[in-house]
């Protein structure tokens, strides 16, 4: 079976894949201090408790946290006998190569996005990923990644907002029932709600300008469904875009091989 890991700035998802299916998904707060032992105690713990049984014989890691990658490597060694492919490095292809400046790093995410919005939608494609920055990735006619924006993401923007403004409080992000508030939280959350639908709606509008071709647009992340709820934009929200896109690049790899 395949542990596929998806290390972002925020979280970390562990998914293993049995050749069909998801069998399970879990997540715990990233942290580069953790070592391969916790990893495993922590992963073995939830297997026997969801009494999940699993032969993992290969894994996959994206991450956003260059840090995190070590450890990740270790836990696949020490426990799974196994050598991990690490996504964004030599050694692990991609079906399609990024289109990008000479010299540019692309985010392993991104890439790994790429690849599962292609292989669910095709070509001419945004994928909108609501993560610690909220990314915008262009995927051309053939797969190719060929760009994309970056901007901060929406909790990110919360946390500024809270910590440089004394008299505005810490609040969640959650579609306001009026565009007027009447109070303070209201009013921020009137901000940031149809502020960002606001950024969404303009960046791809001029995307599609430039790309002067029909693009749809796909969301995924943990706020895809609540900022869906604002728009007619997406043309598809994808929950596990991510894990999807890592079990292609193994197959792909395997199939190289």
């Amino acid at each position: 079976m395949l542990l596929a890991i998806d290390c972002g700035n925020t979280n970390t998802v562990f998914s293993i894949w049995n050749g069909a299916r998801f069998i399970c998904t879990w997540r715990i707060a990233s942290d580069h201090k953790r070592t391969a032992d916790e990893y495993f105690v922590w992963l073995s713990s939830l297997m026997m408790l969801t009494k999940t049984e699993a032969a993992i014989t290969e894994a996959i890691i994206s991450s956003t946290v260059p840090r995190v990658v070590f450890n990740l490597r270790v836990l696949c060694d020490r426990y799974f006998g196994c050598r991990p492919l690490v996504v964004g490095k030599p050694d692990c292809l991609l079906p399609v190569p990024p289109r990008v400046d000479q010299g540019t790093t692309v985010g392993p995410d991104r890439l790994v996005n790429t690849v599962g919005g292609f292989d669910r939608h095709g070509g001419n494609l945004i994928v909108v990923d609501f993560g610690t920055a909220t990314t915008f990735d262009v995927v051309d006619h053939d797969g190719a990644y060929v760009g994309g924006v970056i901007a901060p993401g929406v909790n990110l923007s919360l946390e500024a907002l809270h910590m440089a403004a004394a008299a505005l409080p810490h609040i969640d992000v959650a579609k306001p029932a009026r565009a007027i508030g009447t109070n303070t939280v209201a009013c921020m959350q009137s901000g940031v709600y149809w502020g960002y639908i606001g950024l969404i709606e303009g960046i791809v509008r001029e995307v599609r300008r430039e790309r002067e071709t029909p693009t749809k647009v796909i969301a995924t992340g943990g706020l895809a469904s609540l900022f869906a709820q604002g728009t007619e934009l997406f043309d598809a929200i994808e929950d596990d875009l991510t894990m999807h896109g890592l079990v292609l690049i193994n197959n792909h790899n395997k199939e190289t091989a």
